[in-house]
């Protein structure tokens, strides 16, 4: 048996009935930009987040780095985010001149540790940036609190975590901008590049709007520098059919989360991920620790399981950041999973077979 880590052409032959008639209507009006579809599209994912707004754009990391902007994050600030990421979370504060202050995660959820904020915290810091990680929540009544208490803006990076649920409210919900990616392997995936910030501000939103359109109020009239940030129209209409499932989708990741977790409990040397009961995460990735990572990975390779590292080389070991500051700064959870950690394979459209063959190997593995 052959188990991919994501599946996309399954996907796609499940909704192609769907999405094709929609391609073709753009096709044949040829609106490839920020037409109709796109402002389909921004106010059906409002709506699912419950937000007044949204602004497509053109990646994740776009939406990360133009909400700061927005915010008026800047030369001179400092951010507060999580040392295990991806880097586009701290690409996005150096392309607006921050500076990126790394924080420890705990070990339960690999979340940002708000116990750490105060000692992250100086007279520069601006802004903090959560990360719901792998679609776990983070623990946003902490960081909130922590937030108002010294007058901060919250940037939520929930790129992995689209639908996920924190005391009943949509990630990206929880803070002055909600920034999400339409990466084609996320719960909510294009069929290239793409993304989004979700917000109440409105001010905010205009920003964004001008920002993502080369720094345009109107045409030809220039207030900001600006980018070019435009969502598609194609991406966008196949995200609004997808949008449609979304939920059901989620619903198959968390019920293979729960075979998995079944399976691996108690297995010699693994350690599955843990929930905490305000949340209901979205298993973006699925991800367990094991002492002999690398050779499990490989024992499951050679049975055709294909799993993924996320993320190999902590942020402040990268040399793109190299001397950035951190709490506490050995970051030891940080460094004491990136070579534990595996992805096992985790998308809506695995099958229960599938997911006991995977977990079945790792438990031949770990009583070897």
């Amino acid at each position: 048996m052959r188990v991919n880590f994501v599946d996309l052409v399954r996907q796609y032959e499940a909704i192609r009935d769907e999405v094709r008639p929609r391609l073709d209507a753009i096709m044949e009006t040829g609106n490839f930009v920020l037409g109709p579809a796109v402002a389909e599209f921004e106010e059906a994912f409002a709506a699912y987040c419950g937000r007044d707004h949204c602004v497509g754009l053109a990646s994740g990391a776009d939406a990360l780095h133009l909400s700061l902007r927005a915010l008026g994050v800047g030369p001179g600030d400092e951010v507060i985010t999580a040392a295990n990421t991806f880097i586009a979370t701290v690409n996005a504060i150096a392309q607006v001149g921050a500076t990126p202050v790394l924080v420890d995660i705990s070990p339960d959820d690999y979340n940002l540790d708000p116990a750490l904020l105060e000692e992250a915290l100086t007279d520069k810091t601006k802004a903090i940036i959560p990360v719901h990680l792998y679609g776990q929540p983070a623990r946003m009544d902490a960081v909130a609190a922590f937030a108002d208490a010294h007058g901060l803006k919250i940037v939520e990076d929930a790129c992995q975590a689209h639908g996920a649920l924190y005391r009943g409210q949509r990630a990206g919900s929880l803070s002055h901008a909600g920034c999400f990616s339409f990466y084609p392997a996320k719960n909510l995936g294009s069929f290239g590049e793409g993304g989004a910030v979700v917000t109440n501000d409105g001010d905010v939103a205009e920003q964004l709007r001008i920002y993502r359109n080369v720094g345009q109020s109107e045409k030809y009239v220039h207030p900001v520098p600006g980018f070019n940030s435009r969502l598609h129209s194609m991406q966008a209409a196949v995200l609004t059919v997808k949008l449609r499932h979304l939920d059901a989708w989620n619903e198959k990741r968390r019920a293979f989360a729960a075979l998995y977790n079944e399976a691996l409990t108690d297995v010699p040397g693994v350690e599955i991920p843990q929930t905490k009961p305000e949340t209901e995460p979205v298993w973006h990735l699925y991800v367990i620790q094991h002492p002999r990572r690398d050779a499990l990975m490989a024992f499951l390779k050679e049975r055709e399981i294909f799993c993924g590292i996320h993320y190999p080389i902590p942020i402040a070991d990268q040399e793109a950041y190299q001397g950035v500051r951190a709490h506490p700064a050995d970051l030891p959870v940080t460094r004491a999973g990136a070579p534990r950690i595996l992805s096992l394979p985790m998308h809506p459209d695995l099958t229960p077979e599938e997911v006991a063959y995977v977990a079945d190997n790792v438990r031949e593995f770990a009583n070897q």
